[in-house]
């Protein structure tokens, strides 16, 4: 059975227990979608007590709350495309969650599907399947997220499915989200009510029938002083396997297609950092974790504020503020992150007091807490934003000499990052280790543009190349990293060193 409360043996390698990986990428979905940080545990919960009263297996059932908790692991994944949309991609989630009418549904039979609503749900589903696929779970698990918007009437998207074609555990984690989202906005009454109107449509009947006798129970341990998931001590053998833990930077920078390899590069430098400055190997691998996941609280904030220009109007600014709260909010209560995410709540704190959202200042600020934040600040110096170009190294050198001398930054952290910075101008460049070999030095040129969000016609303008041509190279590279989608192929590439 899953269990949703795991003390780890602390560990100096820089990877993390698949359960705290699930755990983590459950929170960025609740916060891409505007939720509590505890929905999708709650979900989750709730799913497998559905599961089991509806005569599931064991197997059954652990998918279902597998399922849960990823169901919105795709949600960064088409940020940009919601807000395209909905202009606030989170409260335009959170809005979509709180209707009492159907969600994603076909409009009428015979009436096509909005071309962007076909193209969100892809890179959702494609994206969590492919997660779900990475970090190893159940095929089951992945063939359900792959289904996740699909109907028992056949009326979801994209609309290929329907009935027993559907993955059982979709099912049952939409009926569970209803009741929990609901249950909170409306009462357990009202919950029911939108519930049995779903039945048959949204979700087979027969798994409302077997929920509404024990949902007023079932809802009351879950409100209880005591989450009801701590109670359960067994965890499967599959849920102990490591796994890098940039996945979940990974998953954090799709958010922005300007910022793909963002955590990896300011976890890079802030570990690079620490090894200048002296620190031993386990604070090195530490500050590592932390920087990859520096970024986790950017799923609560609406790409309308990240893609604009400075300076912000105050309510942005106050919702910047809040990233790193959310980071700390969210990894905090997974064991194995528990003081990575401590550190990564001071990326954006400065020495002057200046930072956020603490303020704090000085010696408050751990030390593996102030390489995070240079990086990071190196790191969003030497990144283009769509308002703006990269800043070169000379003029990102004199910027991070001005905050010391403003005491924002520590002289001798900044001399380290400035050494790594050195250091690898210096230093030949080194092959991706996972590289995939069937990809031409030209499709890899291209999968890079196409990862930074540039469109068809910026990769012909920058690579030389006809439109024409760089459709063709996509159209070979999806082919080849099997994937249907621009995020997904970015998730593929970076997973495998090639981005």
């Amino acid at each position: 059975m899953l269990c949703f409360c795991l003390s780890h043996l602390m560990s100096d390698d820089t990877t993390i227990a698949v359960f705290d990986a699930v755990r983590a990428l459950a929170f960025i979905g609740d916060l891409s979608m505007g939720q509590p940080t505890d929905h999708s545990l709650r979900t989750a919960w709730l799913a497998g007590m559905i599961a089991t009263e509806a005569g599931c297996d064991s197997s059954q059932v652990e998918t279902a709350r597998h399922v849960a908790l990823l169901r919105w692991s795709g949600c960064t994944a088409n940020a940009q495309e919601f807000a395209d949309f909905l202009e606030d991609d989170v409260q335009g989630r959170r809005a979509l969650l709180a209707s009492t009418k159907p969600r994603l549904r076909q409009p009428h039979r015979g009436v096509p599907i909005p071309d962007g609503v076909l193209v969100m749900a892809n890179i959702h589903c494609e994206i969590a399947g492919d997660i779900a696929n990475t970090l190893g779970l159940s095929p089951d698990t992945e063939a359900a997220l792959r289904a996740v918007f699909e109907a028992y009437d056949g009326g979801g998207v994209p609309g290929l499915l329907q009935g027993k074609d559907v993955p059982l555990a979709t099912y049952v984690v939409a009926l569970a989200s209803d009741v929990e989202i609901f249950s909170r906005l409306y009462g357990l009454e009202e919950a029911l009510t939108l519930a049995r109107g779903r039945a048959n449509s949204a979700y087979p009947g027969f798994l409302v029938d077997a929920s509404s006798p024990l949902a007023s129970t079932w809802m009351k341990r879950l409100d209880s002083a005591v989450a009801p998931w701590t109670d359960v001590a067994d965890q499967p053998a599959s849920m102990l396997r490591r796994v890098g833990l940039e996945l979940v930077g990974d998953v954090i920078d799709l958010k922005l297609p300007w910022m793909t390899g963002y955590s990896r590069r300011v976890a890079q430098l802030a570990r690079d950092c620490s090894a200048h400055a002296g620190l031993d190997e386990a604070l090195r691998h530490r500050t590592y974790k932390a920087g990859l996941i520096h970024g986790i609280g950017r799923a609560a904030v609406p790409n309308a504020i990240w893609n604009a220009p400075e300076p912000l109007p105050a309510s942005s600014l106050e919702r910047l503020r809040l990233v790193p709260y959310w980071t700390s909010r969210a990894a905090g209560q997974i064991d194995g992150l528990a003081i990575e995410a401590e550190i990564a709540s001071f990326a954006f704190e400065r020495r002057d007091g200046s930072g956020y959202f603490r303020g704090r200042s000085g010696a408050a600020m751990p030390l593996e807490s102030q390489f995070v934040a240079a990086a990071e600040q190196w790191v969003s110096l030497r990144t283009r934003r769509p308002w703006r170009p990269e800043f070169t190294e000379a003029q990102s050198l004199d910027r991070m000499k001005e905050d010391v001398e403003a005491g924002r930054f520590d002289a001798e952290v900044v001399t380290a990052l400035f050494a790594s910075v050195m250091s690898r101008a210096t230093s030949k460049p080194v092959a991706p280790t996972r590289g995939d070999q069937s990809l031409s030095e030209r499709e890899l040129e291209v999968l890079r543009r196409i990862s930074q969000g540039d469109n068809t016609k910026q990769v012909a303008r920058a690579l030389g190349i006809s439109p024409r041509t760089v459709r063709t190279h996509v159209e070979r590279l999806f082919h080849k990293l099997d994937c249907s989608t621009r995020a997904a192929a970015t998730l593929k590439a970076a997973t495998r060193g090639l981005i």
